[in-house]
């Protein structure tokens, strides 16, 4: 089909996520995709820097994965979830728990991120209620939190701002200060920001931990907000106040785990074990849904009971698909090779040496930022924040430039995924280079000051 007919077609029926249709742009038709190369029914090669939504891990159309998605599909592609099993969530589940640090041994699996957070708070309010703990009502978030579109995540991710529309449906939960870092910041500012944070952390503990059932966050990096970033420390000692009261920590791994942040998992890295971990967009290396939370063993005894009432009473109809599970097992093989580990140091170490000076060299950008393969940086604009209207330009230069980079707002950043070669990334730096120059060649942008963080 021509790719005015698909356009034509896709503007008739479909309906586009986080787009506003009035004022957007036609939808770029995907013919095919290679690696970290999306190829448009046009012609076009666009080089995919964002993972396309930060699932993809090991590039596009991977042949293992795809394999074993075809063989799996030609022998079982699904099956009830409740009273059946098959090998291949078994599987799963073994390799996750020998993965995770100890004790995270139990998996429930969903279909999406948003569902693997619902799943965990659902899981800590009634754990907290079998063991006669039914003063525990209120959960805690972290300023500028998101974990996702369903009602109770859109509730812990409420100071995000996505969720304006929907605010009479969400339930109240305490949102706390977070401290950031980045290139910019000293070493007694980073600190005294984690101080002020802390601080109010524990005044709100003082008041309110006894009746505190479990706290979300994103661990080492908040996504959606604008890829803020903080500290393990900072992200150890909050661990361990919230602990100090008894209060069930989730991690909202869903864009951070499977190597993003250089570890395999972001707890990993900061030397941190909660109670519950979510697990979403990479697991499948982008293949398919599926998702994970994944608790202790001592959770899991908390639902044993006799009575169908102590239950964890939650499912999905495509919970634990084997064609999902069978791509998670390709993209574990993949992830856990000497070569994936090194990729993912190749990009962190082109992070912190070629975009770091190339971003230094603009007058216009500011809190250039790193964790693992994740890179950041914000531009001084008169409207900063996701929709600021400086994100449909610069998505615009970057797609012109070749690149898939969708900023947040006046935030850029790459998440590449791991199979991009040198020669990419030496194009990524000319390009980046080529983009920001342009920006401050063409009619000034308005200069601000603003808190990111």
């Amino acid at each position: 089909m021509e790719t005015s007919s698909l356009i034509a077609l896709d503007r008739a029926h479909l309906w586009h996520p986080f787009t506003q249709a009035m004022t957007a742009p036609d939808a770029i038709p995907v013919r095919s995709a290679s690696g970290t190369v999306l190829t448009t029914t046009d012609g076009r090669h666009i080089l995919d820097l964002i993972s396309s939504w930060w699932v993809n891990l090991h590039g596009h159309a991977h042949p293992a994965i795809a394999r074993a998605v075809a063989e799996q599909a030609a022998t079982l592609e699904h099956v009830i979830f409740a009273g059946f099993t098959h090998e291949p969530a078994i599987r799963l589940a073994s390799r996750l728990a020998a993965l995770l640090p100890d004790p995270l041994s139990r998996v429930f699996f969903s279909d999406n991120g948003s569902t693997a957070v619902e799943v965990a708070m659902k899981m800590a309010f009634q754990h907290a209620a079998n063991k006669g703990e039914k003063q525990r009502t209120r959960f805690l978030a972290f300023e500028g939190g998101y974990h996702g579109d369903t009602v109770g995540a859109m509730s812990a991710g409420a100071s995000s701002n996505f969720f304006r529309a929907w605010k009479q449906l969400l339930f109240p939960v305490d949102i706390m200060p977070i401290a950031g870092h980045d290139s910019s910041m000293g070493h007694d500012l980073v600190e005294n920001g984690e101080e002020r944070a802390l601080t109010a952390l524990e005044a709100h503990l003082d008041q309110h931990g006894k009746t505190t059932v479990a706290a979300l966050i994103e661990p080492l990096v908040q996504g959606a907000c604008g890829m803020r970033m903080h500290r393990p420390a900072f992200l150890r000692a909050v661990t361990e106040r919230l602990r100090h009261h008894g209060i069930m920590v989730i991690f909202d791994e869903v864009m951070t785990g499977f190597g993003r942040t250089g570890d395999l998992f972001a707890c990993v890295k900061a030397g941190v074990t909660p109670d519950f971990i979510c697990l979403s967009k990479g697991l499948t290396g982008g293949f398919m849904p599926l998702s994970a939370t994944v608790t202790s063993d001592s959770v899991y005894q908390a639902f044993l009971d006799e009575s169908v009432d102590r239950a964890f009473l939650h499912g999905h109809s495509f919970t634990a698909n084997p064609l999902g599970c069978a791509a998670a097992l390709a993209s574990l093989d993949l992830l856990i090779t000497d070569a994936c580990k090194d990729a993912r140091h190749q990009i962190e170490t082109f992070h912190r040496s070629t975009l770091a000076d190339i971003v230094a060299e603009s007058t216009l950008t500011r809190r250039f930022r790193v964790t693992g393969t994740i890179a950041a940086f914000d531009l001084e604009c008169a409207d900063p924040g996701y929709a600021s209207s400086l994100a449909p330009r610069l998505r615009d230069l970057f797609l012109q430039a070749g690149m898939l980079i969708r900023p947040l707002g006046n935030t850029v950043y790459l998440l590449p995924p791991y199979c991009i070669t040198n020669d990419q990334m030496e194009k990524v730096a000319t390009s980046v280079r080529a983009v920001l120059q342009t920006l401050e060649k063409q009619a000034p942008v308005p200069v601000a000051s603003f808190d990111m963080f």
